[in-house]
């Protein structure tokens, strides 16, 4: 059994708590954040959750120089990871991260060379990926049953409101690194190039409706086309009430996919259909928690396996460098309003 702490007692957390109960591979050793009474406050709670002691760690070189810690869940927004990654780096500590992996690109880029230099695993949680209708899709594609893909839809029609962006810092550049995109979109958006693959370059449109009040955008539409020739759009929103499932359409020469949620139907053109999984909420309405710790839990599992193989994780931090690289896209095209090419890894 591996054992983990869980840095960042943010709104996720409970959700690792959750994930980390069921999980038979997994053990919390303890927790840590900024607040000393809200860290003992939280491993209260989080015995009480998991049914063990948790430990209050003080700060980040207590957690470094535990040798009881097989790997550190960092959970904290995303302007307080590149400090925390190198001190558990230097405690040799393999990181599992909430995405996204920090605010900008070239940040981003700098976490993953370190863990990559530091030869330690680096995971990213894009537990959509873990979702079995999501691995159906994969091997679907994979296997060729879709033939070549030619086009692609992505849709992210969710709904926050106000309140959501009244907490201090949220949707800002500075905490966040922007808005819906690289918060809310960017799980669906790491799920359709983990099928298919990178984008070349992308034309692009991000703006702040009415309907919100918040410094980045709460709507983004895109047109891209990837490095395979495939052609696509995409549009996200946190402005789309009272919130719709994200979706996507995978148009291939062979067969269509759509994958809805936690469904997928796949439909070829001699007239067969086939379903995989069954439909879920993954917090597209005004409950942004209202999904199930399941994904996670699978994502805890699948690193704690890794860590036990050496194999490589569901998602490397390399990997997720391509949504970080789309949305970097994304955002110079808008504001230059012209096809902008996307960053190689």
């Amino acid at each position: 059994m591996k054992k983990a702490v869980l840095i960042g007692l943010g709104m996720v957390a409970e959700t690792h708590l959750k994930a980390i109960r069921d999980a038979p591979s997994v053990s919390l050793r303890g927790v840590m954040g900024r607040t000393p009474s809200k860290v003992e406050a939280f491993s209260d709670r989080a015995a009480g959750i998991i049914g063990y002691p948790v430990h209050a760690y003080r700060d980040i070189a207590e957690v470094a120089a535990d040798k009881a810690v097989d790997f550190a869940i960092v959970a904290t927004p995303p302007d307080a990871r590149l400090d925390l990654v190198r001190a558990l780096l230097a405690g040799r500590k393999p990181i599992l991260m909430e995405k996204p992996i920090e605010r900008d690109l070239a940040t981003a880029r700098e976490i993953v060379a370190l863990c990559r230099d530091a030869k330690l695993p680096l995971a990213v949680v894009l537990q959509h990926r873990a979702r079995a209708a999501s691995l159906a899709l994969k091997k679907a594609v994979n296997t060729g049953a879709l033939g070549k893909i030619v086009a692609a839809e992505i849709r992210v029609p969710w709904w926050r409101a106000q309140g959501y962006y009244d907490v201090p810092g949220r949707g800002t550049y500075a905490r966040d690194g922007g808005g819906v995109m690289i918060t809310q979109a960017i799980h669906t958006l790491d799920l359709a190039l983990w099928m298919l693959g990178p984008v070349r370059r992308v034309q692009a449109l991000m703006r702040t409706t009415p309907l919100h009040q918040l410094e980045a955008e709460d709507w983004a539409g895109a047109l891209f086309e990837t490095e395979g020739g495939c052609v696509g759009t995409l549009m996200a929103t946190t402005a789309a009430f009272p919130g719709q499932p994200e979706s996507i359409s995978l148009h291939g020469t062979k067969a269509r996919a759509h994958l809805e949620t936690g469904k997928l139907t796949l439909q070829t053109h001699d007239g067969n259909t086939q379903t995989y999984g069954s439909g879920a909420q993954t917090g597209g309405g005004a409950d942004p928690m209202a999904f199930t710790h399941g994904w996670h839990q699978s994502v805890l599992e699948d690193f704690a396996a890794c860590l036990s193989s050496g194999e490589e994780p569901l998602a490397t931090g390399q990997s997720a460098l391509r949504a970080h690289a789309v949305i970097d896209a994304m955002e110079t095209a808008s504001k230059h309003e012209a096809w902008t090419e996307v960053s190689p890894l």
